[in-house]
Parts: C-alpha cells; sequence; structure tokens
C-alpha cells in the first residue's frame, strides 16, 4: 500500500490544535491522521510542551529520549515478532540475574518471560522468592512513563484498584510509581485471555458466554461500588484461568490514567476503540454505565466472533459507536436466543438512561438466566427478560413496518389486476367452434372445459405462488422470533 502525503505542514497542525482551523479543514486533517505515521508522530511532537519536554530530559539519557519521543509500536519490530522486540525493549531495563536463564531481575523478582503486551505496557511473568510464587507484573509504556501527571495519577488508580477486593476482579499485591518504568504487581493467572480465547475458537456457546458475562458483571459491581469505573472493558482485559472456569477483570482505572495523558499529548484516544460506550467515544464525562455498554460489546463479541462496530479507521469506529446500531447478533449466529440479543441490545443503548442503571442489576438478572440454562424445567427465565422480548419484538415491528405495507399494496394490487384479467377473459364471448352454430349453450352448459383465452393467467399464477410463497416465508420467520428460547 502506498503511504499518503504529507501534505500538510507544522502550522497546519498546529492550528489543528489550537482549534483555529475551518471545520471542513478540520475534518480534512483528521482523517489523514489516521492514514499517515509521519504527520501523527509530528502532532505528538507539537503537542507536548516544554514543560513536558523537561521532565523528559531529566528522566532520559539523549539517546533514550531520541528512541522513546513517541509512541513505540511492537508490531513494527523486524519480522514481525511482536514478542521479540518487547523482549529486547525489557532486556535494557532490568538487571541480570544471577541464573542466565531468566531475562533478569526487577527489583526483588527474577523475570521470566514477556507473556503480554500492548499499548499501554508490557505484562511480564517474575518469580517472587520471598513468598515462593509466580506473578504478573506490568509495565507503564514507556512514552508513558515519562510524563509525570501519568506516573502520578498510574500510582493514584492503582491504589484505588487494589481497595476492590473480589473474586473476579484481579489482585493487586503491590505498585512502585517511583521506578523507571512504574510497574504493578499481580497475581499470574494460568490460562487465556478473553481475546486469546476468541482468536482461537470464534463465538462461545450461550452457556459459556453468560457464565462470563455473569462473572465480569459481578466484578465490575465490586468496582462501581468503590467509585471506580474501569473504563477499558474488552476481551483482552478478561482473564480466564484454566481448569476452574473463574472469570478476573484487570487493567481497573488504568485506562483513564493513560486516557488523560494521551489526550493532552497527542489528542488521540489510547487503546483499542471498538468496545468504548458513545459517551466515551465522544470524549465526554462518563459514569459506570460505560462499563455496561462496554461489557454488552465484549457479550455481542462472544456470540458473533467479532466487536459489534467495525470501521478501517479509528474514526470510522468511533463514529460507527456514536450514531449507528449494531447488527442483530442473531443474523451473524442464529444460535443465539432472542433472550440474550435482547440484554445485549439493552446494554447496546446509545443513551445511559436506556442501558441496566447497574451492573449488580445485570448480575442479578444473568444469574437467573444462568440457572435456567442449568435447569430449563425447573427454573424459567425471568419476567424482565420476556418483557425485553417483547419491546425488542415491538421494535423490530415498527422498524420494518415500512417494508411490511409496501409488500401489502403490491400484493393487493396483483390480487386486484389477476382478478380483472381473468375475470374479462370470463366474459369474452365464445370462439367459433366452441359452440354449435345456432346455439346459445356454454362451455360450462354442455360439461365442456373453457379454453383460456391467452398464456397470461398460468403466468399471473405462477407470480402470485411466489408472492404468497415470499410472505409465507416471512411469516414463519417472525413467528420463529416471536418465541422465546426456553
Amino acid at each position: 500500500m502506498i503511504a499518503p502525503r504529507c501534505s500538510f505542514d507544522r502550522a497546519q497542525l498546529s492550528q489543528l490544535l489550537a482549534g483555529e482551523l475551518a471545520e471542513p479543514v478540520a475534518e480534512e486533517v483528521t482523517r489523514h491522521l489516521d492514514d499517515c505515521d509521519t504527520c501523527r508522530s509530528q502532532l505528538e511532537l507539537l503537542a507536548a510542551g516544554a514543560g513536558w519536554w523537561e521532565e523528559t530530559r531529566q528522566f532520559l539519557s539523549d539517546d533514550e529520549l531520541s528512541s522513546l519521543a513517541s509512541p513505540i509500536d511492537l508490531s513494527r519490530s523486524p519480522g514481525g515478532d511482536v514478542a521479540a522486540a518487547a523482549r529486547d525493549m525489557v532486556a535494557g531495563l532490568l538487571q541480570p540475574a544471577e541464573d542466565r536463564s531468566l531475562l533478569g531481575r526487577l527489583d526483588e523478582y527474577d523475570i521470566v518471560e514477556v507473556i503480554g503486551c500492548g499499548g499501554m505496557g508490557i505484562v511480564l511473568k517474575g518469580y517472587d522468592r520471598q513468598l515462593n510464587r509466580h506473578v504478573a507484573i506490568k509495565l507503564l509504556a514507556p512514552h508513558f512513563a515519562v510524563n509525570a501527571a501519568a506516573r502520578k495519577r498510574f500510582a493514584r488508580e492503582a491504589q484505588a484498584a487494589a481497595a476492590v477486593v473480589h473474586p473476579h476482579v484481579l489482585a493487586i499485591h503491590g505498585v512502585n510509581a517511583g521506578a523507571r518504568l512504574p510497574y504493578l504487581v499481580m497475581p499470574f493467572v494460568a490460562g487465556r485471555s478473553l481475546q486469546q480465547c476468541l482468536d482461537d475458537d470464534g463465538p462461545l456457546d450461550v452457556r459459556d458466554t453468560v457464565r462470563i458475562s455473569l462473572q465480569a458483571a459481578q466484578g465490575l459491581a465490586a468496582a462501581h461500588a468503590q467509585g471506580l469505573v474501569h473504563r477499558d472493558v474488552k476481551p483482552a482485559n478478561i482473564l480466564l484461568e484454566n481448569g476452574v472456569q473463574r472469570v478476573f477483570l484487570t487493567d481497573f482505572g488504568l485506562a483513564r490514567a493513560i486516557d488523560d495523558v494521551s489526550l493532552t499529548c497527542s489528542g488521540t484516544i489510547a487503546g483499542t476503540p471498538q468496545y468504548m460506550s458513545p459517551e466515551q467515544s465522544r470524549g465526554e464525562i462518563v459514569d459506570h454505565r460505560t462499563d455496561l455498554f462496554s461489557l454488552g460489546s465484549v457479550m455481542y463479541a462472544m456470540c458473533v466472533g467479532r466487536p459489534p462496530f467495525r470501521a478501517d479507521t479509528t474514526m470510522g469506529v468511533l463514529r460507527r459507536i456514536s450514531d449507528d446500531a449494531p447488527r442483530d447478533p442473531r443474523e451473524l449466529n442464529p444460535d443465539v436466543p432472542n433472550w440474550l440479543a435482547a440484554v445485549i441490545t439493552k446494554l447496546l443503548a446509545k443513551a445511559p438512561d436506556a442501558r441496566f442503571q447497574s451492573a449488580d442489576e445485570l448480575a442479578r438478572l444473568l444469574e437467573r438466566c444462568m440457572a435456567h440454562l442449568q435447569h430449563p424445567t425447573a427454573v424459567a427465565l425471568p419476567e424482565a427478560v420476556a418483557a425485553l422480548v417483547a419491546g425488542r419484538r415491538t421494535t423490530w415491528f415498527a422498524a420494518h413496518w415500512p417494508v411490511w405495507s409496501a409488500l401489502a399494496v403490491v400484493v393487493a394490487a396483483a390480487m386486484f389486476w389477476g382478478v380483472h384479467r381473468y375475470g374479462s377473459h370470463e366474459r369474452e364471448p365464445p370462439q367459433r367452434g366452441d359452440v354449435a352454430p345456432g346455439t346459445t349453450e356454454s362451455p360450462f352448459e354442455t360439461g365442456r372445459e373453457p379454453r383460456a383465452a391467452s398464456g397470461d393467467v398460468p403466468s399471473w399464477n405462477d407470480r402470485m405462488d411466489g408472492v404468497l410463497d415470499d410472505i409465507d416465508a416471512r411469516v414463519r420467520m417472525l413467528k420463529d422470533e416471536e418465541q422465546l428460547a426456553w
């Protein structure tokens, strides 16, 4: 693919940051930034003020400063080996280890391997000698670590997250905000992330979808009770422990620390946007209900194997989240029960007031749905779910009534035309040879079959048969949608 031409100079990018460009020009520049790495990096350099660069110079050497001036994209490492690139970067930050099979040491932890990396940081598998256990260590990404505000916010959010004690929230054992790269220490979970599960296995079945959603909702409820909003609920932040079907939510509060600095320094939103709420995508103030929208997007992905909103660019995704309704998950996976699709639809409401109003409310509902799945004959689905399905059906009819009205008009017109044509043929005088000369007998009175006057009647019957077959198929489809998947 040919890289886009860098058609905007520093002056125009500075005007964009200052909000001084006319709206059409600003939109053109924004679209260009989606595809042009050079202009995006230039914008980041312009956005960072003198104070920001002074803090960076005090914190890093000249060589490090030049390498970390813009976000590191590990996916562009030679050969595309992300893990190798992460290992190479981490190696320069660690102390030598006594055991040469290890990557190195970070304070009191032996570093075994790199187990993950992303826009916010790198996750290491470490070993705590004092407590004789493996741990997961999350390093804040270098291009965020050079910002003093980010480091302080990182520590504050980590302390708040550490206050949440719940079986489905990954605990925080410790935080070191004063390290060269700030880091968190968490339990090491043997298993996969939900994102890895979806990548490897595709959509989940209904029972696993509800089980994971229930545990995630319970973890969110505990965090929300402490006044903590996650802001980055997505499959990569949901861990599935091997063998015990237990779910952990991770990275609580860290997105807030990153977003604040990212928006200040580059005018962009950190992280993957596919699971953001509409209010978050617009940069508005959010509350706990933003996490419910994101969880609804995760549930959608578990049902169909992909997020509900996709586009070629980040801005395109954000616009779709803000403006468009997602496709019905049942269109992509007919095995999704209507009641589960209705729950997801409510979670994905654009207005926060139209969603479930708390994670606890959602968890209690999913708990009863899970009981029904485990004992379908003994436990009925909750009445609230039936009400959601009824509302969903009403919404579907309201959305499709123009189609049905047009179809009814077409059918009525076709029937009128057919009856008129057929009746006119019946009234035509009998052809010579059908009735003997000098008699008034009609073919019906002599028992003979009337001869068709033309080929129009059979062809019209064929067309009507096709229309009626189509109507019958649509009615049967509606009946299927009206039935609850008990």
